[in-house]
Parts: structure tokens; C-alpha cells; sequence
């Protein structure tokens, strides 16, 4: 008899970038949290009763960030993390969201600081292995070239 591990997709994951100088930066939150606290990452959340993806992606922004006024996109890629103690891996759709150059950040109390970052920058400090990968397409899809109107939301 096989034993499956569990595959979960209870979450979201959004990309944040703003032009900054003519170059597109990555916003990044440092957690103040129980789960990953003091790590740098970009920004996540938990799908609740009868939301949508797409729903929970746009309260996230709003909650963690302030922000309401962005382009979304499907950015085609996923979050995923094996958690060993609890035998399953997350699977969590990424989003990508250009925010205007003149939009505040205001952060909640899921973070204890913000940064925005230039791309190379942040490959290097998000801690999560896969995050680089994750914006590295995101930075060859979505800045390099034009995003695919397909993709938008």
C-alpha cells in the first residue's frame, strides 16, 4: 500500500514591482511572525471561506502593503515548500502586481520592515530557496519582455 503525501494549495503568493530610476525593484517584507519570523520574502496569504485566488490575492496586497491601485497578472508560477514536519507540501499560485511609482507602502503587523529591491538584489535575499528561481522568471517574463495579455487579470 502507498502512502501519498498530501499536496496543500491554501495560499497565495504576490510579486510586487515598481519602476524606481527607469528599473523595476521588487518589494520585499521582513516577517515578524511565529512562521519564518525575520526572513525576507515577498508577500503571501491564506485563502479564506469563499474566496477566489484572485479574491484573496487583492485583500492580501491591501492588508499587508496599503495598497489598492495595481496591474495583476498570473505570473505562471508557483510557491511550493516541502514542510517536514507536517508531511505535505504547499503549492501556491505567484502573482504579479506593477504598482505605481507614487504608491505608499503601509505595512501591517505581519512585518517589521519593507524594502524595494533591484532584481539582482532581491534573488539574493529572499530566504526561501525557490524564491530566486520564482523571481527570476517573473524578471525574464514580465520585465524583460512584455507580459502576455493572456496572463492578465
Amino acid at each position: 500500500m502507498m502512502n501519498d503525501i498530501p499536496i496543500k494549495s491554501l495560499g497565495i503568493a504576490a510579486v510586487l514591482l515598481k519602476k524606481i530610476n527607469n528599473t523595476y525593484h521588487v518589494l520585499l517584507f521582513k516577517r515578524n511572525s511565529q512562521h519564518l519570523n525575520n526572513t525576507w520574502c515577498y508577500l503571501g496569504g491564506g485563502i479564506e471561506a469563499g474566496e477566489t485566488a484572485i479574491d484573496t490575492v487583492y485583500r492580501e496586497i491591501r492588508e499587508e502593503t496599503g495598497i489598492t491601485e495595481l496591474e495583476l497578472y498570473s505570473a505562471n508560477q508557483f510557491d511550493q515548500i516541502f514542510s517536514p514536519k507536517e508531511n505535505y507540501i504547499y503549492i501556491a499560485p505567484v502573482f504579479v502586481g506593477f504598482v505605481q511609482e507614487e504608491q505608499s507602502v503601509f505595512l501591517n503587523d505581519e512585518h517589521s520592515e519593507y524594502q524595494w529591491f533591484p532584481f539582482e538584489e532581491a534573488k539574493e535575499v529572499v530566504s526561501l530557496p525557490g524564491n530566486e528561481e520564482v523571481l527570476q522568471s517573473i524578471e525574464n517574463n514580465f520585465v524583460k519582455k512584455k507580459p502576455l495579455i493572456h496572463l492578465k487579470i
